[in-house]
């Protein structure tokens, strides 16, 4: 059982009467009124296109996944992982991450051309990076006593950029989680969200996260509280679902499909695992560059994750990759940053992203001489290759053929510009 005290008991009981006494969200007759909101609080997100996601904890210390390896306490939870929970749960008391640097984050997010960052606040293991009066098991009760959210917040916020916390609703650790004493957990979860939101300055995003059981979380407070401490966060959809309250929903370790509809940001690992894993397979500039242009040709974002070392520094390798994209970017971000998907599906050739009357054509295939298009209506009045070099450019009433000489030819991405009449 958790070590609680009364002014935690005190707090959750402040904290649920908080939640309860939020309004509920908008009804069906206000679904315009909701559009609009989302939308305007969906605009810099829209115009990011790309972010930082990071997992980080005690974990870091086995070099294995967070919370799936933490073996099972409780048998309406999923994981079966092969650390053994006595050992798992004690991790924490080795854990002292002396080299960790709050500004070095954010500055290594910035060098990637990254606009927001997204850290694991609580994952479904249940320990807490911050200096939580809810629940002892927190970064402050480890030998580096010190509050890791508190720290990235300050770095961010004097940096200018968006800051956001990951935060798992299911807690495998907690006994009461998904129990007849749910209710009581609810409670402490909501009064965790409290702390995460009142204590840190303004927060740009709440990422819930699902384990693909049931969903006890009293989500009509929830997210009502969420909306009271924060009222312009934007929230994805895995507290519940795409609804009323969320904003995006997240394709995980793959592209999603073309969707101009309804936002969406794929989330995905720089290697192969969430938490840092010694010696992972790390995807090169090429693969991370590919991974992005086809999400903003879908219309999505990308949240790209690291997994910072015990040490609290992030891995060489990774570094190394993500300055390289901040490299690239910082030379074709126009073809990325405030566009939308289209006109163009994303297909094996690349795909298009659009602004105002321009169209950026990224070829990714680098074999490819010609890429031939469906037509569109408007004409096109001009063109140039963004990455360097010509192209020709052939528009039908059948179709649109773009050609460039092997010599512009980019290994990465061939980036041809379009200007549209209109």
């Amino acid at each position: 059982m958790r070590t609680r005290t009364i002014l935690s008991a005190f707090l959750v009981a402040v904290f649920a009467a908080l939640a309860q006494a939020q309004s509920p969200p908008a009804k069906d007759g206000d679904a315009a009124e909701v559009k609009q909101a989302r939308e305007a609080r969906l605009a810099w997100w829209r115009d990011a296109r790309f972010g930082m996601f990071i997992h980080w904890g005690p974990v870091s210390l086995k070099g294995t996944e967070i919370s799936w390896s933490r073996a099972n306490s409780n048998p309406a939870c999923p994981n079966k992982g092969p650390i053994p929970v006595e050992v798992y749960d004690n991790l924490y008391k080795q854990f002292n991450p002396v080299k960790f640097d709050a500004k070095g984050w954010v500055g290594l997010a910035q060098s990637a051309g990254m606009k927001y960052m997204v850290l694991t606040a609580k994952h479904c293991d249940g320990f807490l990076l911050w200096d939580s009066k809810v629940d002892d098991y927190n970064i402050m009760h480890t030998p580096f006593k010190r509050d890791v959210c508190a720290e990235l917040a300050k770095a961010a916020h004097d940096a200018g950029m968006k800051l956001s916390w990951y935060f798992s609703p299911m807690d495998w650790r907690d006994p009461d989680c998904r129990t007849a004493n749910n209710a009581e957990f609810v409670k402490r979860m909501q009064g965790e969200l409290t702390e995460l939101l009142s204590n840190y300055g303004k927060i740009d995003i709440l990422w819930f996260d699902h384990d693909g059981r049931s969903k006890p979380w009293d989500q009509q407070n929830t997210y009502a509280l969420v909306r009271r401490l924060q009222p312009d966060i934007v929230i994805n959809e895995r507290l519940d679902k795409l609804g009323p309250w969320a904003d995006f929903y997240t394709p995980e370790q793959r592209v999603g499909g073309f969707d101009d509809q309804t936002p969406w940001e794929t989330c995905m690992t720089l290697g192969t695992q969430w938490a840092w894993k010694p010696n992972d397979k790390i995807k090169s500039l090429k693969q991370c560059v590919d991974i992005l242009v086809r999400c903003a040709g879908g219309d999505g974002n990308l949240l790209l994750n690291v997994g910072p070392m015990p040490s609290g520094e992030i891995e060489p390798r990774q570094a190394e990759v993500l300055k390289q994209m901040g490299q690239w970017l910082a030379k074709h971000g126009a073809s990325v940053y405030g566009t939308r998907g289209g006109p163009w599906m994303p297909g094996k050739w690349g795909a298009a992203t659009q602004k105002g009357n321009t169209a950026f054509v990224h070829i990714i295939d680098p074999k490819l001489d010609t890429v031939t298009l469906p037509a569109i209506k408007k004409k096109i009045v001009g063109s140039s290759i963004l990455t360097g070099g010509t192209a020709t450019v052939k528009q039908t009433d059948q179709a649109i053929e773009i050609s460039v000489p092997k010599a512009d030819r980019q290994e990465i991405d061939t980036i041809v510009v379009l200007t549209l009449e209109g």
